[in-house]
């Protein structure tokens, strides 16, 4: 599978929002032809609101994708609030949104209340935006830097407190390392970004990093900020500072290479998709969830192991038809080869692959009204 490299980050446009609607018009006359023989009716005219929260990683992907779906659906009155996955799923759970964007997928508390939500009935959870987790860090004169594991592990626990640390100088002999002081940065709020890093760190360097995978940052001290664009900006106005957060966010600070196996490797689409390609399952979970279990610890040449799969998570069964249409159409073009290019050329992330839309078009295909 060949993998777009290009990004851009531009601010969403009128210009944006048209190129994006005629790419979106292929997908979207699919979705009211599957929609015309459910149980949901016709998706050919839709309208009402369709209400998203959550990850905050998948802003600028949000943008293109609302983009597409309003150009050939004008009439919804579609919102998303980058509130961070934890926010995004507790307001999916309690009914204040119709599907969830989220870095992690739900636990097994959290799913047998989406259940409950959900009519008693199946949950989706659709890999749907795959994107690195960059380690990014404001040094002058430094670009990149390779580090390994447990280096990563130590500046983000403290013990390495200065940028010329004889752990970062041996990966990185050419470099001219000041003694900058280290200030590492962290998400203030509940974020699947967060969980997503501290699994990396647990499971690859987890004779440094000993705390449990958690959304929430679990050690104190270090400076915070709330969603992405809060630690990305902290990082920016901070000498020596360094942080996590998703690859399309980098602009101009540094760009940390993470030792896997014998090279160091870039985050970039094609690396962050390869890992997920191979990584298994999550086990025991429903017939339309595709949560994944990515596999921190590969060592295959050029797989970027830092990655957040991140999911939009809904109902196969919704309580009024006006919903279930309107989040079929969505989830439709989003999962969509034009949508998946939108969101790419938006962000930066990688598309999903075959294998994941034809298992997300599953789920898609089985939206429906309860009753």
């Amino acid at each position: 599978m060949k993998l777009s490299t290009k990004t851009r980050a531009t601010t969403l446009s009128v210009a944006l929002a048209g190129t994006l609607a005629l790419s979106a018009c292929g997908a979207s006359n699919e979705t009211a032809e599957a929609g015309e023989g459910g149980d949901g009716g016709s998706t050919q005219e839709l309208s009402g609101d369709l209400v998203g929260a959550g990850a905050s990683s998948q802003q600028s992907a949000m943008e293109a994708w609302q983009a597409g779906f309003q150009g050939e659906y004008p009439d919804v009155n579609f919102s998303y609030d980058p509130a961070g996955s934890g926010a995004g799923r507790e307001q999916f759970i309690s009914g204040a949104a119709d599907f969830a964007g989220s870095d992690s997928a739900l636990d097994d508390e959290e799913l047998a209340s989406a259940q409950e939500r959900c009519a008693g009935g199946d949950v989706f959870e659709l890999p749907n935006y795959i994107s690195p987790i960059a380690v990014l860090f404001n040094l002058e004169g430094v670009d990149e830097l390779n580090l390994t594991p447990a280096t990563i592990a130590g500046i983000f626990t403290g013990a390495i407190a200065t940028w010329n640390d004889p752990a970062i100088a041996a990966d990185n002999p050419d470099a001219t390392l000041p003694a900058t002081a280290i200030t590492p940065v962290h998400r203030a709020d509940d974020s699947g970004t967060t969980d997503n890093f501290t699994d990396y760190l647990f499971q690859a360097a987890g004779d440094v990093w000993t705390e449990e995978p958690d959304g929430v940052w679990p050690l104190e001290g270090g400076e915070s900020a709330n969603g992405t664009s809060g630690v990305v900006e902290v990082v920016t106005n901070t000498a020596g500072a360094v942080t996590y957060a998703d690859a399309s966010r980098a602009g101009d600070l540094g760009v940390v290479n993470v030792a896997v196996g014998e090279e160091f490797v870039a985050p970039s689409p094609e690396a962050a998709a390869a890992v997920v390609e191979n990584s298994p399952a999550v086990e025991g979970r429903g017939e339309y969830d595709f949560a994944i279990e990515v596999n921190r610890e590969t060592e295959g040449s050029g797989e970027y192991p830092v990655v957040l799969v991140s999911y939009h998570i809904g109902c196969i069964e919704y309580d009024d038809e006006e919903t279930a249409n309107n989040v079929k159409a969505f989830m439709e073009y989003v999962i969509s080869e034009d949508g998946q290019a939108a969101a790419t050329e938006n962000a930066g992330n990688a598309s999903i692959s075959d294998t994941l839309r034809e298992q997300a078009q599953g789920a898609v295909d089985a939206i429906t009204t309860a009753g």
